[in-house]
């Protein structure tokens, strides 16, 4: 958690390694309000915790990023946005030449905080999953080329950090293990709303890859570049079982659900490392090994 004296202090720095700051945007100072008029609240409730993460928090602090990128003059990115308050600001923003860009999840262009159900701690993220009318946001957002890019935002933790026996949002784990489910996720949505699997794949693969800087390597199939890529099977559809999580702790706001797309094969740089619910093992230098 930084404040804006930090913020200040940093970013020269940060302009000239030219490289670009991710930043969370919510205001300590907003969710600390908002949570200490919710003391007395029933903290087992979801509206409680979204009550406590209010929108003006997550739009505070991307007006805050904005002023302080045309101050600087620094690459400004967006992680995980969650509100559709602030697209229009970033539409704004970019018009006038800033150099900010925005991510936004699966689960928020999926979930809605109308469906959640009181104790489903497992739900919980930051920002938070908000209505339905701001994931409807999200996606024209998307659609209009306002939000870059979607990324997993992969939160794993051991079952317990969620409290599930507590019920406590206020103390469980913030985060939605996400990485095993999110093509199909965001494909079971996106066809609903017309768009084709090119936008998909091109919304979880370039812009991730060019704000990383590997965008040379990464990001595509053409020549030069990694053999990354999935065999996926766009018309399956399947249940959402533990065994189809391939991360350790098998806790997922999407068990139970029905999703369309499978993932039959991986590879990566050519080798395969996924084929239909087997790993082959074979070692992939430092960075992959199974």
């Amino acid at each position: 958690m930084v404040r804006e004296h930090e913020l200040r202090a940093a970013l020269p720095h940060v302009v000239r390694t030219g490289l670009p700051l991710l930043v969370h945007a919510e205001l300590p100072g907003r969710l600390n309000a908002a949570t200490k008029r919710l003391q007395k609240s029933d903290w087992s409730r979801y509206a409680t915790y979204l009550q406590s993460r209010p929108d003006e928090a997550e739009l505070a602090a991307i007006r805050l990023m904005l002023s302080l990128c045309r101050e600087y003059r620094f690459r400004l990115h967006i992680v995980h946005l969650a509100t559709g308050l602030a697209l229009e600001e970033l539409r704004t923003a970019r018009a006038a030449g800033l150099p900010v860009s925005a991510e936004t999840c699966p689960h928020y262009l999926h979930l809605e905080a109308e469906s959640i159900p009181d104790g489903a701690t497992f739900y919980k993220c930051a920002p938070p999953i908000r209505g339905r009318n701001n994931r409807e946001k999200l996606w024209a957002g998307l659609r209009d080329g306002d939000i870059d890019f979607v990324v997993s935002d992969h939160s794993p933790c051991p079952a317990p950090m969620k409290c599930l026996d507590t019920a406590d949002f206020r103390i469980a784990w913030g985060g939605i293990a996400s990485i095993s489910m999110a093509l199909p996720v965001l494909w079971t949505e996106a066809r609903r709303r017309g768009f084709a699997l090119t936008d998909v794949v091109r919304w979880m693969t370039r812009g991730a890859a060019r704000l990383a800087g590997c965008d040379t390597r990464k990001g595509q199939i053409a020549p030069g570049h990694d053999a990354d890529f999935v065999v996926f099977d766009p018309e399956a559809e399947f249940p959402v079982t533990a065994d189809r999580l391939y991360h350790r702790h098998a806790t997922s706001p999407y068990l139970g659900e029905r999703l369309c797309g499978v993932v039959k094969k991986t590879y990566l740089r050519g080798h395969p490392v996924f084929d239909d619910g087997v790993f082959p093992g074979e070692c992939l230098g430092q960075e992959f090994c199974h």
